[in-house]
């Protein structure tokens, strides 16, 4: 037996156990989201879906879900129109301080979460008081820091999508009379669609299911699904909350699912 086929089945089992306990604790939210019984326990005494409705009928889930839902909408969309251009320019210039460039659109990725919400909250408090412009604890503060953990993602997945593109094809374009916008639709595009795809999915994820910056960003009356969720589980523990998660891991796979579906995802990898 080669070495090749020895290490086969050790690979498979690898994998096999990743998978597992991926989506083990996944299933297992699921599950415990219809159980009948107020106290979680084993085996369930029956099965319901009345954590769905008492969910949706407690107003801080549903405040939660909306607020998370235009935040991501928003960072998504700021995501796209900072990070493209950036990603075109990052990828074909050549200029003294690319590089310091795109290490700082990256910074976000590196910088823990907390730090960066406790940093992002005093800068904002400082624009405050020399302004006078009140910016921290408003949805407007909110929507620019989840724009800037977001932004990496469109940038590094467009980057990574514009590598496959061959320059001498835009040349090529501009050169037999296709203005600079045009030759970028009609051949940069379809090539880095997957990447621009991927990056939007992606910002509209970390932004959805975000906790330490919005921990420091969310002002009276307005919070985040997130944040609701931490907060009902100091006070109770009961399938409630397994019934908001499996919403949003339905609402992030059929995302996943839906897009690969249309523009394989894999291909900005």
């Amino acid at each position: 037996m080669t070495p090749t086929r020895s290490f086969r089945p050790m690979m498979i089992g690898s994998c096999v156990l990743a998978f597992v306990m991926v989506l083990a604790p996944l299933a297992a939210i699921v599950w415990v989201s219809f159980f009948a019984n107020k106290i979680i326990s084993f085996p369930p005494t029956g099965y319901t879906l009345d954590w769905y409705k008492a969910a949706w009928e407690m107003p801080r889930f549903r405040d939660g879900f909306l607020t998370s839902l235009q935040l991501a909408i928003v960072a998504t969309g700021i995501s796209l129109l900072v990070g493209v251009p950036a990603s075109v320019v990052l990828a074909r210039g050549r200029f003294p301080g690319r590089e310091a460039i795109q290490s700082l659109l990256m910074a976000p990725l590196i910088v823990p979460g907390i730090v960066a919400g406790a940093a992002f909250y005093m800068f904002l408090i400082e624009i405050e008081v020399n302004t006078g412009i009140q910016v921290a604890m408003t949805f407007t503060g909110l929507a620019v820091a989840h724009s800037l953990i977001a932004l990496p993602w469109t940038v590094r997945l467009v980057t990574a999508s514009l590598l496959g593109v061959d320059p001498q094809l835009r040349e090529a374009a501009l050169t037999m009379g296709a203005r600079p916008l045009t030759a970028f639709f009609r051949v940069t595009w379809p090539v880095i669609r997957p990447g621009v795809v991927a990056g939007a999915l992606f910002s509209f994820v970390v932004s959805f299911v975000d906790l330490e910056k919005s921990l420091f960003l969310v002002g009276p009356g307005t919070t985040t699904l997130p944040i609701v969720i931490v907060n009902y589980l100091e006070w109770s523990v009961d399938p409630t909350i397994a019934a908001v998660a499996t919403v949003q891991i339905a609402l992030i796979a059929a995302g996943l699912i839906v897009t690969d579906r249309y523009f394989k995802l894999a291909r900005a990898f």
